[in-house]
């Protein structure tokens, strides 16, 4: 009797098992898995045989330059809080302006929302809510005045751009 319950609880266990690896990639088919896809694409169309294609000049060229103007828009932008640096801009960018990795969207744009709606979708996230393991995953241990002030930093961006323009 015993091998009988162990027999069907494995049979459901790898039926589970086939279900879940069915249902997609990384996360369980999550954005985070189609995008983790996306990267394993990229890099297997940047090799063959484990030797990087080389790159033209005209293409290291606007490599450079794409760098360059970068980091020239990071400066220019406007100033934001550290708190901001480390968990939204790598996503949504340093101005809130959202973020694309080729054709997929990493970060949406966050600039122009207002406090309100801002504080919603945080608070909707960090309590799962809102489906995404990443910013769940940074809003784990933010408190409510944490999210408070995020929410009130990005709600003044508008400000703050339309500010750096007229200072130029």
């Amino acid at each position: 009797m015993k091998n009988i319950i162990a027999g069907f609880f494995t049979l459901v266990t790898l039926g589970l098992m086939a279900w879940v690896a069915s249902t997609g990639g990384a996360y369980n088919g999550g954005e985070a898995g189609r995008i983790t896809e996306d990267i394993g694409d990229r890099m297997a169309s940047t090799q063959v045989d484990n030797k990087p294609i080389e790159k033209s000049d005209r293409e290291k060229e606007n490599e450079a330059l794409t760098a360059l103007r970068d980091k020239a828009g990071n400066i220019g932008s406007f100033k934001v809080s550290d708190e901001y640096k480390s968990k939204c801009s790598s996503c949504h960018g340093v101005d809130g302006s959202g973020m694309q990795y080729g054709k997929k969207l990493m970060g949406p744009k966050l600039i122009g929302q207002t406090e309100e709606e801002l504080y919603k979708k945080l608070d909707d996230f960090k309590a799962g809510r809102k489906e995404n393991m990443i910013m769940r995953g940074l809003l784990m241990h933010l408190t409510q005045d944490d999210l408070r002030r995020l929410s009130k930093e990005i709600g003044e961006f508008p400000a703050r751009a339309e500010a750096l323009k007229n200072s130029k």
